[in-house]
């Protein structure tokens, strides 16, 4: 038997993991045991294209035996042409002519947004409009964009100007955007670690419109939802509206720690060199990694795919006895249970060879690759159905037992 790792060297950040993973192939993990899971979280939506596939890791061999790291000072070959395929992926197969700054995870994203949104708006109107429930990231800027309290605890003072409304709530959000004040509003078009909430079809609509005319940015967060998970490249085009700007991350390096910023070339243009950086954001590694997982995503159509197995995922978990409802498009889905069990549930699915995770407590979130097979997705909901079933049912319910 594998000792137990001494971990008493790391921060108290996580609680200690039960399972230590070493190998995975596609939607397959491999403990330090030997055993194999389900992989159906994607290290929270990141590995889309699933574990050690071919193309990422031969693209990252290459490019390790290549260049690594020369800074921002000077160029490489490969920035420029992912923050191409970006543009056009944002413009849904055309490019829109916008412009990218590559950082290194999504809050870093987002912390570039709220820059730029700043700088172009001008001072006094430095103002962030974003929702309840919502969540953008870890750092102290982002931090206060997330409307999530609890995880704001202890890290008084908090950067100014960020306030929050009801997440759908269009006249909540017109009566907080004085665009005397406010230069951006802030929104994720599904809140994933909310629960895969998924808004009204007319309130991105809505949204784009009240910013339009009160001449406030509107900043799309896709960290989660971008690139293929939700059944088109970005949340916003189930919309179809037009964001000012859009960050991204999670799947961009399919692993590679990788985050993007785009934003329209007007807005793009408030920013001069010395504004903002990264020392490693943009390095040729993250750089061909990207390229690596954007090729391939556009190789195998990622959005068809994960319309696909979403709509075989989706069906299946419905028809669970246990399973009041299902919300969320493409390959980012939220089983809503019938009582507040889902933590516990989650970690008898651990134990039987399935990883999901439970962002609320009546619910568990399914992000897997978007390369799963019909045979894991029907693996994965026996699995779910069995681990259900286990559990008492509420009072009233009527559920198995």
């Amino acid at each position: 038997m594998t000792p137990p790792i001494d971990r008493s060297a790391l921060m108290s950040t996580y609680r200690d993991p039960s399972v230590t993973f070493v190998s995975g192939s596609g939607a397959v993990l491999v403990d330090d045991a030997g055993r194999e899971y389900l992989d159906f979280l994607s290290g929270l939506a990141v590995t889309s294209l699933g574990h050690a596939h071919p193309a990422v890791t031969s693209a990252l061999c290459t490019q390790a035996g290549q260049l690594l790291h020369v800074s921002n000072l000077f160029g490489n070959e490969i920035g420029p042409e992912v923050a191409a395929v970006l543009d056009q992926l944002i413009g849904d197969g055309t490019r829109v002519g916008g412009q990218v700054f590559f950082a290194n995870s999504g809050a870093e994203a987002n912390e570039c947004a709220i820059k730029l949104a700043r700088k172009w708006a001008g001072r006094g109107r430095g103002a962030v409009v974003a929702t309840w429930d919502g969540f953008h990231g870890r750092t102290l800027a982002t931090l206060a964009a997330t409307g999530q309290p609890e995880k704001q605890v202890g890290f008084d003072p908090l950067p100014e100007g960020f306030s929050h409304v009801p997440y759908g709530d269009l006249a909540a959000m017109d009566e907080a955007c004085d665009p005397e004040r406010v230069g951006a509003v802030l929104i994720e078009p599904i809140q994933g670690e909310a629960g895969v909430i998924v808004p009204s079809s007319d309130y991105l609509a809505g949204l784009r419109q009240l910013c339009t005319d009160r001449g406030i940015l509107l900043i799309v967060d896709e960290v989660q939802t971008g690139l293929g998970r939700t059944g088109r490249w970005f949340g916003f085009h189930h919309a179809g509206i037009e964001p000012d700007i859009v960050t991204m991350a999670k799947a961009l390096g399919n692993g590679v720690p990788v985050g993007a910023c785009w934003a329209r070339p007007e807005v793009a243009a408030a920013f001069s060199p010395g504004d903002h950086g990264s020392t490693f954001g943009g390095q040729p590694l993250a750089m061909a990694a990207a390229r690596a997982t954007l090729r391939t995503m556009i190789e195998i159509d990622a959005p068809a795919q994960a319309r696909r197995a979403g709509e075989r995922l989706t069906s299946r978990l419905a028809a669970l006895p246990r399973v009041v409802a299902v919300r969320g498009p493409g390959l980012l889905v939220a089983a809503v249970l019938d009582g507040s069990y889902a933590g516990e549930a989650v970690a008898r699915m651990l134990e039987a060879g399935l990883v999901a995770n439970a962002p609320r407590t009546d619910t568990v979130r399914f992000a897997p690759p978007l390369v799963v097979t019909d045979a894991q997705i029907d693996e994965a909901v026996a699995i779910v159905g069995r681990v259900l079933d286990g559990f008492e049912p509420a009072p009233g319910t009527g559920g198995s037992g």
